[in-house]
């Protein structure tokens, strides 16, 4: 007490204030749980919220394609959302029964060669567009871009024609050739976008050496935009996989449809819906896709974020 009075003493004579005592504070506690649950809240709620709706349909269907026709059809007695007896004749039925391995091969080689054609040309008309400086190239651009918004369905009557004038109906060229339609244009305009962040002293250095835009493209701009590449080949690759419209429209032989339009045509007979077979040429046929993205997920990020810095 003697102490404590000496010190008020002495902040009195020099004219400060003395010290108060320092409360117990609890504000680091409740600010450290409004943090946790506002983290909660705003992140792992709305996360776990988008993993259900996005991963539910792949559960749904894998559980479908090894559910026996047993369960599929008698929900009161046993649970729709597990499977009891697994069975395989739902992927015996597609693989030996269908024509589903030629369908599954129809549909690789179309969207392999549409999704190389397709590169090939959007990466010459983005480098034209972005490098050549020509007048009114930003314009040129744009109506690229704007072509990859006119639908399908617009395009399916004059592509319809040049198909059958040309003699392609009922062949996977018609797909081939159809399909960069809507390919080239969101390609273009990504790759516009990736060799906008590739510096472009790097050419200028190249010119005064001697090389030509031909050697500047294959040797210095192509190596540097491998991931935009990757990714417009991502997306071309997978749009050429789903593509629906084109594929019903073009292909009229069983054995030459592609995998999206022979499940619904061929495992559909009137009324009759074959769910096992159904989802289990919906799984088989994402497995390709599943495996391709798994593969350059990498370089599909880091184009998008080279794409969109510009």
């Amino acid at each position: 007490m003697t102490d404590a009075r000496a010190a008020a003493t002495t902040a009195d004579d020099h004219g400060m204030q003395p010290a108060p005592d320092k409360p117990q504070s609890t504000a680091p506690e409740a600010l450290s749980w409004d943090s946790r649950s506002r983290r909660v809240v705003t992140i792992y709620v709305p996360l776990a919220c988008f993993l259900f709706i996005l991963l539910f349909p792949f559960y749904w269907m894998s559980v479908t394609a090894f559910k026996p026709n047993a369960e599929l059809y008698d929900y009161k007695t046993f649970n729709p959302f597990w499977i009891g007896s697994p069975t395989l004749d739902h992927i015996y039925l597609l693989l030996f029964k269908t024509d589903y391995p030629r369908w599954l091969w129809t549909t690789m080689i179309v969207a392999f060669c549409s999704t190389i054609l397709s590169l090939v040309a959007s990466t010459l008309a983005a480098y034209a567009i972005q490098r050549l400086r020509f007048k009114g190239s930003q314009y040129v651009g744009l109506a690229i871009y704007l072509a990859y918004l006119v639908p399908p369905s617009i395009l399916f009557i004059p592509l319809a024609t040049m198909v059958f004038q040309l003699g392609l109906f009922d062949s996977p060229l018609a797909l081939i050739l159809t399909y960069p339609t809507f390919l080239i244009p969101f390609c273009t305009w990504l790759l516009i976008g990736y060799f906008k962040s590739i510096p472009f002293e790097l050419e200028e250095c190249a010119l005064i050496d001697g090389a030509t835009r031909v050697q500047i493209l294959w040797r210095i701009t192509l190596p540097l935009a491998v991931p935009g590449l990757i990714s417009a080949g991502i997306f071309s690759f997978t749009l050429s996989w789903n593509e629906f419209i084109y594929a019903l429209a073009f292909i009229q032989s069983t054995e030459k449809k592609t995998v999206p339009v022979a499940i619904l045509t061929e495992l559909v007979t009137g009324d009759v819906y074959q769910w096992g077979a159904l989802m289990a040429g919906s799984l088989l046929g994402s497995i390709p896709v599943a495996l391709f993205y798994s593969f350059f997920v990498d370089y599909y990020v880091s184009s998008l974020t080279g794409a969109v810095k510009e």
